[in-house]
């Protein structure tokens, strides 16, 4: 990546990180972690880093507003972060319409052909990251269908997937004392370093070039 690239975060809460409340408009989170990584790394090569997250979005919110913030900006890259909430709506909110696997996957496939239509973007899918901290919850075994679609959809759009689950997954595994989230869902700073750091392994950035 480079200056002159445009580099856009879309997704839910997790993304938007309070991005509305500060000059930069990055959010206090992972998105604004991987900004000072490339500071830090590549200072003359930072790449135009837009976030485009909104709290409580689902794959159908994205899809209502995809046009307006993804096709018209025309990205170089675009990360995305969706799925939690497709998830824990079914378990806080069970009276309200719901999308399920299948829809998720039409949606979610349907929104990154159009990417690769319209746009000249790189695709980056992040896996939806944990409902709760411990691995065997409800909500993370109702995440099981969600992520292995977005590694499907990775492979199929020859994007690069960014195993964030996984890596919530192996970290829950180890027991440790230290949290990740605020409310299991919600990221604390170590939880948003560790979406940071599988981010910027995933794409092979070694502070001049993407590998990948």
């Amino acid at each position: 990546m480079n200056s002159n690239h445009l580099l856009l975060f879309i997704g839910d809460s997790i993304t938007e990180s309070g991005r509305n409340k500060e000059n930069e408009h990055l959010g206090g989170e992972y998105v604004r972690l991987i900004r000072d990584y490339f500071l830090i790394n590549s200072p003359n090569k930072v790449p135009t880093i837009l976030n485009k997250g909104v709290g409580g979005d689902k794959i159908t919110d994205l899809n209502l507003r995809w046009e307006e913030d993804v096709i018209k900006l025309n990205p170089d890259y675009i990360s995305i972060s969706i799925g939690i909430n497709d998830v824990w709506r079914q378990l806080d909110h069970p009276e309200k319409e719901q999308v399920y696997p299948d829809q998720f996957k039409e949606i979610d496939r349907r929104l990154l052909a159009r990417v690769k239509d319209r746009t000249r973007a790189k695709l980056i899918l992040m896996e939806p990251t944990i409902i709760e901290e411990n691995r065997n919850s409800e909500g993370n075994n109702k995440l099981i269908p969600y992520v292995e679609i977005v590694q499907q959809l990775a492979k199929d759009f020859q994007a690069i997937l960014v195993p964030t689950h996984q890596a919530f997954i192996r970290y829950l595994s180890l027991a440790s004392e230290c949290r990740l989230t605020t409310d299991g869902v919600h990221m604390n700073s170590t939880g948003n370093l560790l979406m940071a750091h599988t981010w910027i392994k995933a794409l092979n950035y070694d502070g001049e070039n993407l590998i990948n």
